[in-house]
């Protein structure tokens, strides 16, 4: 592994001497909107550090940003690393139907984490007014243009914070992961080494995943700048709403990587149109990495097929592994490979917790081998290793492990086991490569049997009207039951009558059956938008759970002008509440 500056500042300030590469930031329409060479992002960001500074922010502060994908969250995120201070990243409210929720989320947050100052979007700030009341950062909440000054970049140590990324809390609350500068230098780094630049092939990547989460930030961006190479992002809003605008950037900025989950190869296969490709080439990705949620073979087989005609190998398909804590990638697929799919004996993964092959077996996804620097094993339930085809925690240690949880020493502690970074994922190696089987927190205990609720989940998504990816399944255990009970929650797609929820529910009890041999105990029906999310889109099953045995799950209201402008107004009034409040201070 090749020798690098140990901070993101180091990074930058090499950068800076390039004018060729940097940040490219595309508009809805897919069309450049901005250029960023990292010259002209170390002067915005030591402007941004400079007006930290006037306004009171010192080193070791943390700072909340609440932006879209755009040039002000990067001039943001690097001008508070510049002023020695801690960035921590937020999702906006996208949601706008659920802005109450997203009040008590942020505010939380940004309490969570004693943040000084929240650092925001024009347009967004003008919806903070009741998150920021009820958080009271001390220097309130700001936007880029309040900030002028200029200043000396900071010098942090490698063991320094470099950001806090909160975890993305599918099963529980999110935690803010503290990520040191070392940690996340040698990720950028590892992942560098991994697709090294030969044969005369120049990386750049394409993105369009939200930068407030470690693939999109650190992934994309980090490992742009540690290059340093040319990264093009594109708004998360602008790929849901045409998924053509993706490919599109792919093949027009000739980009060898770009990222993706799951679901975005499924949205992108089934809903690109043939029109929407005219032109396009997409021979030069080099590779497709797909990994943030569980890696379905059929989906990316439906991509390969879907696009070969556009010049897409199948080779480039590379399942990754990965999780916020270690600050992004574990395991990795070899590139140009393409993926590698195994079928396993059912009984043998549900009832022995080993791993046998079998041809009509459970198709599950290599994601490959440890990063270079990481070494990953599965534990049993005493924590001690256990050999090659055995079931257990997947559990790994390496240079970019988090420092822990900011201020959550408890949760800190039980994080590692005997210097390993526990994953709370389940999962065995065979022929030296990870398998993953499902989230522990999630599995499903149905009569002494594990099962994972992804098969129960997607085996509806051919029921006509199921919403598809918005499916979850939960096992529970009632008062006074002699067994577990499996409850399973489908959204209808936007404009389905709810007259038809009844005969959706046995449709889909009836593809569960035939799929996964399991009877559901209920299958209930919900309109679109009521199932929890977390701020990068994944169903909260355990969440779910709960808010349906307490009435509660329902879809959020419907967002119109008057109904937006109302919010801005209540905003505003609390803003103007929080700064008397302020003021009233002894």
């Amino acid at each position: 592994m090749k020798d690098a500056p140990p901070t993101l500042v180091d990074l930058l300030r090499r950068a800076a001497g390039n004018n060729t590469t940097g940040i490219r930031v595309l508009d809805r329409d897919g069309k450049q909107a901005a250029w960023l060479p990292w010259a002209e992002v170390w002067r915005r960001a030591l402007r941004v550090a400079g007006g930290l500074a006037a306004r009171g922010v010192a080193r070791g502060d943390r700072v909340a940003l609440i932006f879209p994908t755009g040039p002000a969250f990067i001039e943001s995120f690097f001008g508070i690393v510049a002023a020695g201070a801690v960035p921590v990243p937020l999702y906006p409210p996208v949601r706008l139907g659920r802005l109450g929720e997203y009040h008590d989320s942020a505010a939380r947050m940004i309490d969570a984490v004693g943040a000084k100052l929240v650092l925001a979007d024009r347009g967004v700030r003008r919806l903070l007014g009741e998150t920021a009341r009820r958080a009271r950062p001390p220097l309130g909440c700001l936007v880029p243009d309040d900030l002028t000054g200029s200043a000396e970049a900071a010098s942090p140590s490698p063991g320094d914070l470099a950001l806090i990324q909160f975890s993305s809390g599918t099963t529980r609350d999110p935690k803010p992961v503290a990520l040191s500068h070392r940690a996340v230098t040698a990720q950028a780094i590892a992942l560098n080494g991994f697709w090294p630049e030969e044969d005369g092939v120049v990386h750049s990547g394409v993105s369009w995943l939200p930068l407030y989460h470690d693939m999109g930030l650190i992934g994309c961006v980090f490992t742009a700048l540690e290059r340093p190479g040319t990264i093009t992002l594109i708004p998360p809003e602008a790929f849901v709403a045409s998924p053509a605008v993706w490919l599109r950037a792919i093949s027009t900025w000739r980009a060898t990587i770009s990222p993706a989950p799951t679901f975005a190869y499924s949205l992108a296969a089934r809903r690109i149109r043939d029109e929407d490709l005219e032109g396009i080439d997409l021979s030069s990705w080099r590779l497709a990495l797909c990994g943030a949620e569980t890696v379905v073979a059929g989906v990316l087989r439906e991509f390969a097929r879907r696009f070969a005609r556009w010049g897409f190998d199948e080779r480039t398909l590379t399942p990754v592994y990965g999780l916020s804590e270690a600050s992004l990638a574990v395991t990795f697929s070899p590139p140009g490979r393409g993926m590698k799919a195994a079928r396993f004996d059912r009984d043998g993964l549900e009832l022995e917790g080993v791993a046998r092959r079998q041809d009509s077996g459970r198709e599950i996804v290599s994601v490959g081998r440890p990063i270079p620097g990481v070494e990953v094993r599965i534990a049993g339930t005493d924590g001690r290793s256990v050999p090659e085809g055995r079931v257990g925690e997947v559990q790994c240690r390496g240079p970019s492990t988090m420092e822990g949880y900011f201020r959550r020493p408890e949760a800190s502690a039980s994080a590692w086991c005997d210097g390993w970074l526990r994953t709370g994922d389940l999962g065995f190696v065979s022929e030296g490569e990870l398998y993953l089987v499902g989230r522990l927190r999630d599995i499903l205990l149905l009569r002494g049997r594990n099962h994972d609720p992804g098969e129960v989940e997607r085996a509806v998504e051919g029921v006509p009207g199921v919403r598809e990816g918005c499916t979850v399944a939960v096992s529970w255990l009632p008062e006074g039951a002699e067994g577990e009970r499996l409850l399973v929650v489908v959204e209808a797609r936007r404009g389905v009558p709810p007259s038809r929820f009844g005969e959706m529910a046995a449709a889909c009890a009836q593809a569960i059956i035939e799929h996964t041999l399991l009877v559901p105990d209920e299958v209930a029906v919900v309109a679109a938008g009521s199932l929890p999310r977390t701020s990068s889109g994944k169903l909260r099953r355990a969440e779910a759970l709960r808010q349906y045995r307490a009435g509660e799950l329902r879809a959020p209201g419907p967002v119109t002008a008057p109904r937006l402008a109302g919010a801005a107004a209540r905003s505003a009034l609390a803003f103007l509440r929080g700064r008397l409040s302020r003021r009233r201070k002894p």
